[in-house]
């Protein structure tokens, strides 16, 4: 029988988070890491799912009848993992009725190359990979279960840092492959926060403000990607990475975490897709990360070692 494969990118959003969904544009970085998804077929009529995590250890296993993924209502399963995985796979087959056959059964496992909870894309790099086992539209599969931006999708496919901003044309983001390699980068870290933050939640935050300078504030942040992307040196950068945070933290009205929880640290800290969790990124000179493994937050990961 028939084996297939496919691979995204983890994810990382340096300028844009929340007002991307307004159309903002946003800088990403796929990552080094990612997802595989791998795919059998037999003749069992039934879909048996593993996932592992990084260290090869199954975290999620499920088991299901295609005739049940091929009813009018997606099946809830046991858990809510499983609601979640049945519903993807579910609306894939809504959009694309020959994806998967009730006389074929199905093997699949996921193998995961980062830590489940560093909000690096678990979810996105799934929802990829099964649109393209699906040849469906990634973005609309997005839409239809998890909701998002997309940009997450658009840096799961992408071999470079991407510009990303939705267009007028519903499902067909545009998507501007860049160049990010800055000359500073050795003094560029990421910081796990030691805390998941999820999306859904934190998009969900946002759309309950009303921010009646919205058009202002998009153009104020797509004036800073610009620079940030044309810029040579690390003290220009630091002063862009701040404006952002500041600008943002006026309109979640929410503190910086840099107010929050390093309000001492010499340079800049900027927050990374939803605030309050996941990873910050810091710029560092000589012994400054020293600030951070005093405070016990022990994953510091170097730029290079981190994108793509």
């Amino acid at each position: 029988m028939s084996h297939q494969e496919f691979y995204s990118h983890g994810k990382l959003l340096i300028t844009g988070e929340y007002v991307i969904l307004d159309g903002a544009k946003g800088l990403a970085l796929p990552t080094q890491k990612g997802q595989l998804l791998k795919i059998e077929e037999n003749d069992s009529a039934f879909l048996t799912w593993t996932s592992f995590d990084c260290h090869n250890k199954s975290w999620y296993e499920t088991s299901i009848a295609i005739s049940e993924l091929l009813k009018e209502n997606p099946p809830e399963g046991n858990s809510e993992f499983d609601a979640t995985l049945f519903k993807i796979l579910w609306q894939a087959q809504q959009l694309n009725p020959i994806f998967l056959d009730s006389k074929k059964g199905y093997i699949i496992s996921t193998h995961l190359e980062f830590e489940r909870l560093w909000g690096l894309g678990s979810s996105s790099t799934l929802i990829n990979s099964i649109a393209s086992w699906a040849k469906v539209n990634p973005y609309e599969l997005l839409a239809l279960s998890f909701g998002g931006s997309g940009y997450d999708i658009a840096a799961a496919s992408a071999n470079s840092a991407i510009l990303f901003h939705h267009t007028n044309e519903k499902y067909r983001p545009t998507i501007e492959a860049v160049t990010f390699n800055p000359s500073f980068k050795d003094h560029l870290f990421f910081v796990y926060l030691e805390n998941k933050k999820s999306s859904k939640e934190a998009i969900k935050n946002y759309r309950s403000l009303e921010a009646s300078n919205l058009s202002i504030i998009i153009d104020e942040i797509n004036q800073i990607t610009d620079r940030i992307l044309s810029c040579n040196d690390l003290e220009t950068f630091e002063q862009l990475l701040n404006q952002h945070e500041d600008l943002l933290s006026k309109t979640l009205k929410i503190p910086t975490i840099k107010a929050q929880r390093f309000p001492d640290y010499p340079r800049a800290i900027k927050s990374l897709g939803g605030w309050g969790g996941d990873f910050v990124l810091v710029t560092a000179h000589n012994n400054d990360l020293n600030y951070f493994k005093e405070k016990k937050y022990t994953t510091i990961i170097p730029f290079q070692d981190m994108v793509l």
